[in-house]
């Protein structure tokens, strides 16, 4: 058996992995949120982060962004140590959920414009111009955020989130509110950044179809530790059962004491 959640990853001397984590951990009083996950994600990979309610998903999220500071452990954002240069670190990644919604008094280009004053962005003016057309925001531009469709809000959050061209990119649950048609143009939007701007995207979702359309890899994670890593279109029939989601049920249901092997 590999154990997934202690090895640590591999040198990258060709500069390929843009998020790397090791043994990181998070202990409150009586509680192990997240026990010594490693892993990495790499230029041009959407990783998708699986598992259920209270598994440690958004703790992990939360260190990888810095806004917990982990018990145990470390995380580099394209090479930079992010307990050591924070700032830097920081600075090749961004984030989009659909809980943290964009201020609705501002419009779409009032919002972008202030998130990219915030990150420092060069020739923002343009910036933000190209950020529009790629997302087809343009006719919204002096739209205020807070009367946007769910569809609409999505999307001006991913054109936020890809402001600082970043090499890593965090996305929690990003079509968790949308309907199956809007679902499917974000989903080929986000696939089509990792290929096009050769930034490696971290992806958590309950929607086992669009990891399987989406992800080249997942990482099932329970009671902080990741039990299965693999390709989630070979996961299921490697472990016994027809699907992915059939799979996510019974890891969910019952958690393995020992992780189980890789599956490529």
């Amino acid at each position: 058996m590999t154990d997934c959640d202690s090895a640590a990853p591999e040198a990258d001397p060709a500069g390929n992995v843009v998020l790397s984590v090791t043994g990181l951990g998070k202990h409150y009083p009586g509680v192990l949120a997240v026990d010594r996950v490693s892993f990495e994600v790499r230029r041009r990979e959407v990783v998708g982060l699986l598992g259920p309610n209270g598994a440690g998903k958004t703790t992990t999220i939360n260190m990888i962004l810095g806004v917990l500071s982990p018990t145990m452990g470390g995380v580099r954002i394209g090479g930079i140590d992010l307990a050591r240069q924070r700032a830097r670190a920081l600075a090749q990644a961004n984030f989009s959920a659909v809980y943290a919604a964009l201020p609705g008094n501002l419009t779409v280009a009032q919002n972008l414009k202030f998130f990219g004053l915030v990150y420092g962005i060069a020739a923002l003016h343009a910036r933000v111009g190209a950020v529009l057309e790629e997302f087809d925001l343009q006719h919204l531009r002096n739209t205020k955020c807070g009367v946007l469709s769910s569809g609409e809000q999505t999307r001006v959050a991913l054109a936020k989130a890809v402001l600082n061209h970043p090499r890593l990119l965090l996305l929690d649950e990003p079509t968790a509110s949308l309907d199956p048609a809007a679902a499917r143009t974000i989903r080929a939007r986000i696939r089509g950044l990792a290929t096009r701007s050769e930034c490696g995207i971290l992806w958590t979702s309950h929607n086992m179809y669009e990891v399987e359309e989406v992800c080249d890899r997942v990482l099932f994670l329970s009671r902080g530790r990741i039990l299965l890593e693999g390709d989630p279109r070979a996961l299921p029939r490697a472990h016994g059962v027809p699907t992915l989601e059939e799979l996510f049920i019974r890891l969910a249901r019952e958690p393995l004491s020992e992780p189980l092997e890789r599956a490529g």
